[in-house]
């Protein structure tokens, strides 16, 4: 049975609500991390808190992607924004630097499926002629974020606290939820395969010394260390 307006309408408004939550995950933060590194100190894993999240958004965003033509993209998406949430709170309650990085990277995974699952659903409920209606929500979505994202973490942190903007996913997090837990239809995938075990594997092999490479490369280690040469290498066999 095909989705009701109605279906459609408030299952966008969900799937459009998890999706700003990721993207104003990746600028509410930067304002807030001189307070963070102040008070869990790691001055020196200043940049882990940023590129954890970036390992795994990127790594889980073709993963989940899959998983929608597997299972209930209904049920997915659930998780993918119970990951995020999750991530969310565990990373205002981290306690110091190694918590913070891990936890963000539990946040990228929900992250990266969050935008991976917008599109496939928005493949799924809308005809062609229609989908670039919702690229253009989605743009406007980053450009609020990038606008919003460095004055409310500042606000949060200088007010309440640096804890906040990671909390303040959690609301927000809940409504996208019961849109998407009342309205979503299932969306069953029509045929099933077998989940590619070894092409996930080798999408992390490759991916992750990737952005490695980049992220240290002319900063904490020289371009032609061995360290960065090797990153390439490795990079270069997993693709």
């Amino acid at each position: 049975m095909n989705p009701t307006p109605q279906e459609v309408r408030f299952t966008m408004i969900g799937v459009l609500l998890g999706v700003f939550l990721a993207a104003l995950d990746q600028t509410i933060v930067s304002t807030a991390m001189p307070r963070i590194v102040g008070e869990l100190k790691g001055a020196e894993y200043y940049a882990w808190v940023t590129t954890s999240y970036l390992l795994t958004s990127t790594v889980s965003a073709p993963i989940f992607g899959r998983l929608t033509e597997l299972f209930s993209r209904k049920a997915i998406l659930l998780w993918a924004v119970l990951i995020f949430l999750l991530g969310s709170v565990l990373s205002g309650l981290s306690q110091n630097m190694a918590q913070l990085i891990l936890f963000r990277g539990l946040q990228g995974v929900g992250g990266g499926a969050l935008f991976a699952l917008a599109l496939t659903t928005i493949a799924v409920l809308f005809p062609p002629r229609e989908r670039g209606k919702l690229a253009g929500a989605f743009g406007a979505l980053f450009g609020l974020s990038s606008a919003v994202g460095p004055w409310l973490g500042g606000l949060l942190t200088d007010h309440l606290s640096w804890r906040f903007v990671f909390y303040i996913n959690v609301p927000v997090g809940a409504v996208a939820l019961g849109f998407i837990l009342r309205y979503m239809p299932r969306l069953k995938p029509g045929r099933r395969e077998p989940f590619d075990f070894l092409g996930a594997f080798l999408l992390v092999a490759w991916t992750v010394p990737l952005m490695l490479a980049f992220s240290w490369g002319g900063s904490t280690y020289p371009w032609g260390s061995p360290v960065i040469l090797g990153l390439f290498a490795g990079a270069l066999l997993g693709l």
